[in-house]
């Protein structure tokens, strides 16, 4: 199998459904973003971290390849390769077990600190970018929203990893100074 197929040199792609739609479409504009945080946490991955965090965020790696799948399947009675309500309640149980190691939170917090906290706050910010592509792209055809609601526990997970990994590094919360 060859890696190009210059079926897109006309600035179409193929969605699934055998459709074709313009490269600038939203639905490819959203799940490219989905994509980039794919390859943004593969980045985080790269460094050390700790077993319990690689291990959730490789979950994450894989569980991107659905929601880029999801999105960029127009036809919603396919039922295969969907964003489910178990993804996002098993982001959220990650948002609560970690969260359980942390200080609560009495200000903004900064980006930075330790490397791969740094580099997941960066891979947060994606993530916010894919989710906001992702409603500009509902605005238009209709998506399963799971997409949405799980785009956005992520973020909130990438920040709670992020606090986490400087705990654990020994770096403290950067306090946003007004």
């Amino acid at each position: 199998m060859k890696i190009y197929t210059k079926t897109g040199d006309d600035g179409n792609t193929g969605i699934q459904g055998n459709l074709r739609i313009s490269k600038s479409h939203p639905r490819i504009i959203a799940y490219g973003a989905v994509d980039e945080t794919n390859a943004a946490l593969g980045i985080v991955l790269a460094n050390s971290v700790d077993k319990d965090i690689f291990n959730c965020l490789t979950k994450i790696q894989n569980d991107l390849f659905v929601v880029g799948s999801d999105l960029s399947n127009p036809n919603l009675n396919d039922v295969k390769n969907r964003v489910t309500l178990e993804m996002i309640q098993e982001l959220e149980h990650y948002i609560d077990k970690f969260e359980l190691e942390l200080p609560p939170l009495t200000n903004f917090v900064l980006p930075g600190g330790a490397i791969p906290a740094a580099q997941l706050q960066f891979t947060r910010t994606i993530v916010r970018r894919a989710e906001t592509l992702t409603v500009d792209l509902a605005e238009k055809d209709e998506i399963n929203t799971n997409c949405l609601i799980y785009l956005n526990r992520l973020s909130d997970l990438f920040f709670v990893l992020g606090r986490l990994i400087n705990k654990r590094q020994g770096k403290k919360d950067i306090l946003w100074k007004p």
